[in-house]
């Protein structure tokens, strides 16, 4: 073990071979952040704009906009630059600073999503106890009980992933800093700690999944016994968003945890990657604007006065 070297930067493998490929991935990275950017940054203006949008639900609403914006700013940019620079290395401290943040704005919207669920449960099955259930205190102690669980979380995952030092290759088949990659490099000791904190999350995750399924049963058997054609219109106009948010988190979280570990770099790689790891910060704020009649409105509104 003493003849062993510890790694203090790593190797980021990329797909693109030739050089033009290299700065056409850097554009299409570019292309991809600058819409998720672009889209984010306006639900978060015409809520905040709009004083019809001042309540929990678009509350909640931005802090997730403000999530993903922040999840993709955390790998996006690196491979812009090292796209288009032709750098194929970072630091570790870069690589576990990578990996903390990432975490850290999944798990939080991971929460967000229960705290959203419950907010939409009580708002149509308890419509006239809506205002003193869901109060400002609660939103903020919901909020910072979301972003505590995610530090916690994010720190104890970081820091069990890089509490020993790599020392049987610095190669990452990928073009940032992947879980799934750096435990392939890691040690069987890491690999095993990695393993009981991965299976303890996922028994918090499937009660916390089993909770939002129960919510929405409960929500979609309310709207069905509503009279009001309009009455059920709104609340299928405010949860379908939620839920097909739900579903593309669910489905991304799916492909990075059970996806085969690359072990070369390949096209099929990069997409996965891309998929789990941009797909929802670019969408979602498109679901928003279309999906949800008064987000829509909102920025109708704005566009006419400007």
């Amino acid at each position: 073990m003493g003849n062993l070297t510890a790694f203090t930067e790593f190797l980021l493998m990329d797909v693109t071979a030739s050089r033009e490929l290299q700065v056409l991935q850097g554009v299409l990275f570019l292309v991809i952040y600058l819409g998720a950017l672009t889209g984010n940054l306006v639900t978060v203006t015409v809520i905040m704009m709009d004083t019809r949008l001042h309540s929990p639900m678009y509350f909640f609403i931005s802090n997730m906009a403000l999530l993903d914006l922040g999840s993709i700013s955390v790998i996006v940019p690196r491979i812009i630059m090292n796209s288009t620079m032709g750098s194929k290395t970072i630091s570790l401290a870069e690589c576990a600073a990578q990996i903390f943040l990432y975490v850290l704005f999944a798990e939080v919207e991971f929460a967000f999503l229960v705290v959203m669920s419950y907010d939409r449960y009580v708002a149509i099955c308890h419509p006239l106890h809506y205002g003193l259930i869901i109060t400002p205190s609660l939103c903020s102690q919901a909020t910072a009980g979301s972003w505590a669980s995610g530090l916690v979380y994010s720190a104890i995952h970081t820091g069990a992933l890089f509490r020993l030092p790599f020392t049987k290759t610095n190669v990452i088949q990928q073009c940032f800093c992947d879980v799934p990659q750096i435990l392939r490099i890691s040690s069987s000791d890491i690999q095993f700690s990695e393993f009981v904190i991965i299976a303890l999350s996922i028994c918090l995750t499937s009660v916390c999944f089993a909770f939002m399924f129960v919510s929405y049963v409960n929500i979609f058997s309310t709207v069905l016994k509503t009279c009001s054609v309009e009455a059920r219109n709104k609340a299928i106009s405010t949860c379908t968003p939620q839920l097909t948010i739900l579903l593309l988190f669910l489905i991304s979280g799916s492909v990075a945890a059970l996806g085969p570990i690359a072990k070369k770099p390949s096209l099929k790689n990069l997409l996965t990657a891309m998929f789990y790891s941009m797909v929802s910060p670019f969408v979602n704020p498109i679901i928003y604007c279309l999906r949800n009649r008064e987000i829509s409105a909102a920025l109708g509104r704005i566009l006419n006065r400007c």
